[in-house]
């Protein structure tokens, strides 16, 4: 049985967001597609006596969040398998224990009670920095959340921490039927900009050759094992993590990797997928490599 793509909901909507994005995904991928709405409601309200047939204003609310949210997704796509739950206990926990019988975790940018001001709400910031597996942030603007440039970008660094990445990247490719953009940062060390010009010009298509057969070292393995995917490789100079946030900006997805350390308990996440999920202009899934 194939494992659920889980969508955090909590009404607000960014979660709605998630909530539509998901149902797609699902669909390309053939998964089924399982709501969560995480609260403790239960430890804020109290217990109520048991003579009593009111029940708690969250509680409601949680249901019928839940069962609009479902209904949403079936008339988005009836083909797709939906299932609903609400959990008494905090989103994070619970987000976090689903992930380990799921496909992958789906969440909003921005909670219920979040601030309109923050960029990223603390839910899916540490779902995504500490999840088994793949998360997806949906944010950005609405083409980019419908899939409208029919392009999948991935960013490569380290070949240790964006093997899964690249290997998620390609299975998104080739399910939308869209090309792939491989993109690697590189820069030329301040040490290196010496008074002569000619010099300066040969180091720079140095680092960038290098750049480039890191990214065919990098690529070699998954696009050999996901045949028929247009894969385009971009060495792009420039601080990694603003070389990604503005490919995001006519991409339908961006990939990145995130190490996992065992024994590090703290969150886990790396300074340019960080920064993606505060600025990212599209979607941005965030794959779980461990060491």
């Amino acid at each position: 049985m194939e494992l659920p793509l889980v969508v955090g909901v909590d009404g607000s909507d960014s979660s709605l967001d998630a909530v539509d994005w998901a149902v797609d995904e699902a669909a390309r991928h053939g998964l089924p597609l399982r709501l969560v709405y995480a609260s403790l409601w239960e430890r804020y309200e109290g217990g109520r006596p048991s003579f009593s047939a009111a029940r708690p204003a969250e509680e409601v609310m949680a249901e019928h969040i839940t069962a609009s949210c479902a209904e949403r997704a079936r008339l988005r796509n009836p083909a797709v398998a939906v299932s609903a739950e609400v959990l008494p206990e905090d989103a994070v926990s619970a987000l976090l224990r689903e992930g380990h019988e799921a496909a992958a975790l789906v969440t909003g940018s921005r909670g219920r009670g979040q601030l309109a001001g923050m960029l990223l709400g603390s839910v899916g910031l540490t779902v995504a920095a500490r999840a088994v597996c793949p998360v997806i942030v949906v944010r950005g603007g609405e083409h980019n959340q419908q899939g409208a440039f029919g392009r999948v970008v991935v960013g490569v660094g380290d070949i240790a921490e964006s093997m899964g990445a690249v290997r998620f990247a390609c299975r998104e490719a080739k399910a939308r039927g869209c090309a792939m953009d491989a993109v690697r940062a590189w820069r030329c060390p301040a040490h290196e900009h010496v008074d002569h010009p000619l010099i300066a010009d040969d180091a720079s298509q140095v680092h960038e050759e290098r750049a480039s057969t890191l990214l065919a070292d990098a690529l070699r393995e998954p696009v050999r094992d996901h045949p028929g995917v247009v894969v385009r490789q971009r060495p792009v100079e420039g601080p990694a993590h603003r070389v990604l946030v503005d490919a995001s900006a006519d991409a339908d997805l961006v990939v990145v990797g995130a190490l996992r350390r065992p024994g590090h308990f703290g969150l886990q996440l790396g300074r340019i997928a960080h920064a993606l999920l505060h600025h990212s202009q599209c979607p941005v899934a965030v794959i779980p490599q461990r060491t």
